[in-house]
């Protein structure tokens, strides 16, 4: 009767012991990110989500600054052997990834191994693209893809006596100079993003080269060209416009869209990814344009290239966590959930079936600010200077082309002498990393 008692007891005790211990630990994985305001929300909901769907893993998202400031603190960990598993990266900063060998887990090849099914072709190819190789192997995840598209504040249009929401830029300059005589005495017109404005989507709209190799597509050993007489003309008429406000400059990266939302600035230029925060905190009707162009300019406007940003997968990870990784992209993919990503946040939806969901239901019927950056992107056939671009040391190079924009508009340089420098030191960061990339 002791025995059996004892055995009972240690029967019961074993099964308090393994009821306190789980089964297995849950993976987690880290996911660095540069959302912000209703972005950053979107993105802790899915990691929630994924992590309430299954029990083997843990997304755990964590924001690292704005996007350079995240792909430096990427590339500074890897060194350091403490790399994310998941890294959120620019588009601008697809070469640079790309040439890192070692550094990353190609998203083709980790979803092979982890036996996930995917198929490249399911993706809106106008996407997929940018994050490809030439034979179409998928390198990164298209995560929160945009484009650029004008933003209005229809309520102030409308007091200044503007009927028409300007197409060309002639047009974007006279309404500007209406809602200045209107009370906006410190800003007729704006945009975000410096060099993503002027140089990168104002080439593309009119089918102009950036550089040459189809703007670096087709090759490393690319030379940069936009010190074009198109180009010189337009920053020239920012310079004299700049001098009464009329145009009024609001930085290098996405800091000034709060003088659209605030109502300060009534034609604004930025991502359509902005469309979260213009839906949070806009106090007014506004609605998104396509881009201004030249109407003097043959062919224009072209189309536009995306922007925002894909996910990395960095290397030296374990074989389970690329598994769990796999597993995420997976989730993500999912056409419901990505057709209510696209509707709630303004980003494009990455898969056909997303997009084709989104239009079978009606929603660009009732909110068409949302399809604009898609009709911006299939305008027109791409061509090789509208295809997007591949350029090594973007991010550094942005700085320095915003840095001779910003000495154009405070009067210490022409505009063909800043574009000229913005060339020339651009195309020896080129042959620098050219040879680093070899």
């Amino acid at each position: 009767m002791a025995l059996r008692q004892f055995g009972a007891a240690a029967a019961v005790a074993a099964t308090l012991a393994f009821a306190a211990t789980p089964a297995h630990a849950v993976i987690e994985l880290q996911w660095w990110h540069a959302m912000t305001g209703g972005n950053n929300d979107v993105v802790n909901k899915l990691a929630e989500d994924f992590n309430a769907s299954q029990t083997e893993y843990k997304v755990v998202p964590s924001f690292k600054g704005g996007y350079a400031d995240t792909m430096n603190a990427g590339i500074a960990a890897f060194r350091a052997g403490n790399a994310p598993h998941i890294m959120q990266v620019f588009e601008v900063g697809t070469a640079t990834m790309m040439s890192a060998t070692g550094a990353i887990k190609p998203v083709y090849q980790l979803m092979k191994d982890a036996g996930e099914p995917f198929d490249p072709k399911a993706y809106l190819p106008t996407i997929t693209g940018y994050y490809s190789t030439s034979k179409g192997d998928m390198l990164s995840f298209p995560f929160n893809s945009s484009s650029m598209v004008m933003w209005i504040n229809k309520d102030e249009l409308k007091k200044a006596g503007i009927a028409e929401i300007p197409k060309t830029w002639p047009e974007v300059f006279d309404a500007a100079k209406k809602l200045k005589a209107a009370g906006h005495a410190t800003c007729g017109f704006s945009n975000a993003w410096a060099t993503w404005a002027h140089i990168e989507q104002f080439s593309s709209w009119h089918n102009v080269a950036i550089g040459t190799k189809a703007n670096g597509l087709d090759g490393f050993d690319t030379e940069l060209k936009f010190n074009s007489p198109l180009h010189v003309k337009h920053l020239q008429n920012l310079i004299d416009l700049q001098k009464d406000k009329t145009y009024d400059y609001a930085g290098r990266a996405n800091a000034g869209e709060a003088r659209f939302g605030s109502g300060e600035c009534a034609i604004f230029l930025t991502s359509s990814g902005y469309y979260g925060t213009a839906k949070g905190t806009a106090k007014f009707d506004f609605t998104s344009a396509p881009m201004p162009y030249y109407p003097d300019v043959t062919g224009a406007p072209q189309n536009s290239i995306i922007g925002g940003a894909s996910l990395w997968v960095m290397g030296g990870k374990k074989p389970e966590e690329y598994k769990g990784v796999a597993k995420f992209f997976t989730f993500l993919s999912d056409t419901s959930r990505q057709a209510k990503l696209h509707q709630e946040s303004g980003y494009l939806p990455i898969t056909k079936a997303a997009y084709e969901k989104t239009k079978a239901d009606g929603f660009y019927e009732k909110n068409p600010i949302l399809q604009t950056p898609l009709k911006e992107l299939t305008n027109k056939e791409p061509t090789e200077n509208s295809r997007g671009l591949r350029f090594g040391n973007m991010v550094q190079m942005r700085e320095l082309w915003a840095e001779e924009i910003e000495a154009a508009l405070a009067g210490q340089k022409t505009a063909q002498q800043a574009l000229d420098a913005a060339v020339s030191r651009g195309n020896a960061m080129l042959r620098a990393f050219e040879k680093t990339a070899k």
